[in-house]
């Protein structure tokens, strides 16, 4: 493993003889992979998720988005087809060789023609499994796909080549030759039907709890993160604003259902880049709160975004924004649901860390008449799944993305690729994103 400071490569036994510390430099290892089960991190890991996160250090993100990329890094990590095949060839020659010798004195040469057959069924079913895994990523689980589909061409090959080699017996060669063609079959079969599924629900690979003490462990060793945000605080006290400031208002609002995603587009301004207020649903930043809220009721051509995690909870946001006093209720104002939304989450072909709870199942069941009207028979079945999406699963790049593509795309709501849906509403304009990003 290599030093983040001085680049040296410490193998184990160096780590061990330096008490844990760089062989060179002597700078401390956060890591230790070869105590650390089937999920190993090492330092330069951690680094390179870092900044890749951060963008070379140029965007704040929070320390449940850093989790999530580090879970992803490892999903894709669970299966590599370099480590199948060698596995695959070592095994196919060690226990045709091995076990077939010992069972050549009871059933003859046949043994080694059915210990293989018995190997590669077994092959078959592990990738089926790798290619439905929740401890994968989908990109781990379309790999394990398409290696079934080679495997199976493999098996085919392999069988036909077996059936008409000499001196094997016509009746041999015909049950080889089935034999081969049928599990060949069964594993292109099986990668065919999983190579295209999206949407499978996916564990998580390590709780919050361990992350954040190797977290801690980091910035204690290293130092603070210096784009790593912190819990976003809650100011109640409201600040004092010029009043020249105040007579003016915004064109765009953009109101999430967390502070914490609030608090990531706020750091990493968007607001000045998009003449846009964010506030949080929960009155984030409560210290200027109230007054912005007065500058934007200034505007009758105020655009609202609405920008949720996709679970019961945050799909009542749209709603909550039209239907209280405190936020748009008895307004014409504009409202744009940006997502996430089940039916973008199901109509995506990209990966997305989808969940699923028992508690977000009852919640689904629990929604109120007004919000399960908005959603499709297909969409409340997804939630009642107990399936949810969270927001902070996104890295910060990929969310400031979305909103800009919104924020231009909805300059004119007669779009012409019909990126938007109109909701029927009495009180007031109401638009879905049909897909998010």
């Amino acid at each position: 493993m290599k030093c983040i400071r001085c680049g040296t490569d410490n193998k184990l036994k160096d780590r061990t003889a330096n008490q844990g510390r760089c062989k060179n430099c002597r700078h401390p290892f956060v890591f230790e992979p070869t105590t650390m089960g089937k999920y190993k991190i090492t330092d330069p890991m951690f680094a390179k998720a870092i900044t890749d996160l951060s963008l070379d250090n140029t965007l704040f993100f929070t320390p449940k988005q850093l989790f999530y990329l580090l879970d992803n890094r490892l999903r894709g990590k669970s299966f590599t087809v370099a480590g199948f095949i060698f596995i695959y060839i070592f095994f196919s020659i060690w226990t045709t060789g091995f076990i077939g010798s010992i069972l050549a004195s009871f059933i003859g040469d046949i043994s080694f023609i059915t210990v293989l057959a018995f190997y590669n069924l077994w092959c078959i079913f592990y990738l089926f499994n790798q290619s439905k895994s929740t401890k994968n990523n989908n990109k781990a689980r379309r790999k394990a796909s398409r290696m079934a589909i080679v495997l199976g061409i493999i098996i085919i090959a392999g069988g036909i080549f077996i059936s008409v080699s000499p001196p094997i017996s016509i009746i041999k060669s015909l049950v080889v030759f089935t034999i081969a063609t049928g599990m060949g079959s069964l594993s292109i079969y099986f990668g065919m039907t999983q190579v295209k599924k999206t949407g499978i629900n996916q564990e998580l690979l390590f709780d919050q709890i361990t992350f954040q003490r190797w977290l801690d462990r980091w910035q204690e060793i290293n130092g603070s993160i210096e784009k790593l945000l912190p819990s976003p605080r809650e100011q109640i006290s409201p600040v004092r604003i010029n009043p020249d400031v105040t007579a003016y208002s915004f064109d765009r609002l953009v109101v999430c259902d967390s502070s914490n995603i609030a608090q990531i587009l706020i750091a990493n301004n968007f607001h000045f880049e998009n003449n846009c207020a964010i506030l949080s649903i929960t009155g984030y930043p409560q210290s200027i709160f109230e007054i912005t809220m007065q500058m934007l009721r200034r505007n009758p051509n105020l655009q609202v975004y609405a920008l949720h995690d996709c679970s019961p909870r945050g799909l009542s946001l749209v709603n909550r924004l039209r239907s209280s006093p405190q936020w748009f209720a008895n307004t014409n104002i504009a409202i744009i649901d940006i997502g996430l939304t089940p039916s973008q989450i199901i109509a995506t072909k990209r990966g997305i860390f989808i969940q699923s709870t028992e508690d977000s199942a009852r919640a689904a069941k629990e929604l109120p008449p007004e919000i399960r009207q908005s959603l499709s028979n297909k969409e409340i079945q997804w939630l009642e799944l107990g399936n949810f999406v969270e927001l902070e699963s996104f890295t910060p790049k990929r969310l400031i993305q979305v909103l800009n593509r919104c924020i231009l795309r909805t300059n004119n709501f007669a779009d012409e690729d019909n990126n938007f849906v109109t909701i029927d509403d009495t009180s007031g304009d109401m638009y879905l994103v049909q897909s998010f990003g």
